[in-house]
């Protein structure tokens, strides 16, 4: 029960809220926020731009009744009402116009029974008891006055109706007198437990005397959560059998005061916001004024007054967006008045237009730079000196993409077959070392040719032969790749060592 209570309470005291913002004009030149809602000009919300006061401080006093419960105080066993006494005092909290929040501490006792536990008791049947409490809590705070309040209705402000709820911790010490007379503590309860949960809600009327003095009448009902509050005592004691209560109840009426504090005149919960806008449009409907349009002009006649224009020098005939911002489709720096490919992006230097790439010619940078790599003598091992020509031709390809396929060449000296063969393992030693240096290896492939396309004849100089030992390089269409093998040559297999079984010695 007190878990349920403490589910509902929290629901109904803690709504979502967003606080108002009252915009203010900024006078500082600055272009307009055309982004923000409200006035164009705005600053933030902050403490100083904020136009109402927020906090108060509120206290009252009244008379609680005990209504469901065992032993209660309203016309119970001698048909007579008991009262008992109350007090309240709270810090509150407006958020917006038409909600706040309060901490809120009541302290009071309430008088139940047959009989005023002050004067004796009327036969040794009776039964009287009095509760001393003390409770925290948390209230939601709805002006009810502002949601409801007609934006026609222009009489002075003066009255609201409020609703309150919220949930909070109970302390109490509930005694009993018998017909005997003897006074008996019966339950005591201490605050910030789970058991001393309790919940409130009600209504209250405000009256405005100032603009620093609320009167408010109140009446709340408290849930306490407790069928032992009465002083009945246990909850299966032979009082509290007499009905089936879960929870002893009380409504609580008071008479308080508010204290509005802030340097403004007016506290945010005695302003009507709609009310204010239609006052200033009835102003303005009845008055006659010309309206000047463009009241500084528009000097780069884009259509845009210099009011509300972000760039003032656009130049003419380019198109622009609400701001006077001259319009960039492809957001690449260049505006669509200059921009040659408008939906496609490009550096400035070619007109707002991408740079194509030229694969052949970077085939032929590529092979400029892979001309000096050296291998070991009749091997395909690159190199160490080789290495710095190897990176830049990566960084050529890795810079502007494209198939490539490289191939090797021998001079004509030599044995044809054995030439075709190295060819083929340089131009695959190539390749590896590049895809090493981060090539993705589905754009190289190779193949070697030997001396078949040697141009310098066996008996030039060796010097001279140079010319033919060389690894050329070609950009390769998408169409064409798929039919070029990765390598034309398959890997000699590894041979396993025979280990030799030692001759058997002849007997002499």
């Amino acid at each position: 029960m007190k878990l349920s209570l403490a589910i509902v309470a929290l629901a109904l005291a803690i709504p979502s809220a967003t606080y108002a913002q009252d915009s203010t004009a900024d006078t500082s030149g600055k272009y307009p926020n055309t982004f923000s809602s409200g006035s164009a000009n705005v600053t933030p919300f902050t403490s100083q731009s904020k136009r109402f006061n927020d906090w108060s401080i509120s206290v009252g006093a009244g008379v609680p009744l005990l209504q469901s419960a065992d032993l209660t105080s309203i016309k119970n066993g001698n048909g007579k009402n008991l009262f008992g006494y109350s007090a309240y005092v709270s810090i509150d909290k407006a958020i917006t116009h038409a909600f706040g929040i309060n901490l809120q501490y009541d302290k009071g006792e309430t008088r139940q029974g047959w009989f005023n536990t002050k004067n004796a008791a009327p036969d040794a049947s009776a039964v009287g008891a009095r509760t001393q409490y003390d409770a925290i809590s948390i209230l939601g705070d709805i002006n009810f006055s502002n949601l409801l309040r007609r934006v026609d209705n222009h009489s002075p402000y003066r009255w609201a109706l409020h609703g309150y709820a919220g949930i909070g911790t109970i302390a109490y010490r509930a005694y009993q007198k018998d017909g005997n007379n003897k006074q008996t503590l019966m339950t005591e309860i201490k605050p910030f437990q789970l058991g001393s949960l309790f919940f409130q809600a009600g209504t209250g009327l405000k009256f405005k005397v100032n603009r620093r003095i609320d009167i408010e009448g109140r009446l709340m009902y408290v849930v306490t959560g407790d069928d032992e509050f009465d002083g009945g005592g246990d909850a299966y004691s032979a009082i509290n059998k007499r009905s089936e209560q879960v929870s002893d109840n009380f409504f609580n009426a008071t008479l308080g005061l508010s204290f509005k504090l802030g340097k403004h005149e007016s506290h945010v919960m005695w302003h009507d916001p709609l009310q204010e806008i239609y006052y200033k449009l009835d102003v303005l409907a009845n008055k006659n004024q010309d309206i000047e349009v463009c009241k500084k002009g528009d000097a780069d006649n884009d259509g845009v007054c210099d009011d509300w224009d972000r760039q003032l020098d656009t130049p003419a005939g380019a198109r622009v967006d609400g701001a006077g911002v001259a319009l960039d489709t492809d957001l690449d720096g260049v505006i669509d008045l200059y921009d040659k490919c408008v939906t496609v992006p490009g550096p400035v230097e070619n007109n707002g237009c991408p740079i194509v790439k030229d694969n052949k010619q970077t085939a032929v940078e590529v092979e400029k730079t892979l001309k000096d790599i050296y291998f070991n003598f009749n091997k395909a091992t690159i190199r160490p000196e080789s290495n710095e020509k190897l990176d830049l031709a990566a960084s050529i390809i890795k810079e502007n993409g494209g198939n490539y396929l490289l191939t090797g060449h021998t001079d004509i000296k030599g044995n044809a077959a054995y030439n075709l063969r190295l060819s083929k393992e340089r131009a695959a030693a190539v390749v590896g070392a590049l895809e090493n240096r981060g090539i993705n290896e589905n754009v190289l492939k190779s193949r070697g040719v030997g001396s078949a396309e040697a141009t310098i004849p066996a008996s030039a100089s060796d010097a001279e032969r140079m010319a033919d030992r060389k690894v050329t390089v070609r950009f390769i269409e998408s169409s064409e790749w798929d039919s070029i093998k990765k390598k034309d040559y398959e890997d000699a297999p590894v041979k396993k060592a025979v280990k030799k079984v030692p001759a058997k010695k002849k007997k002499k």
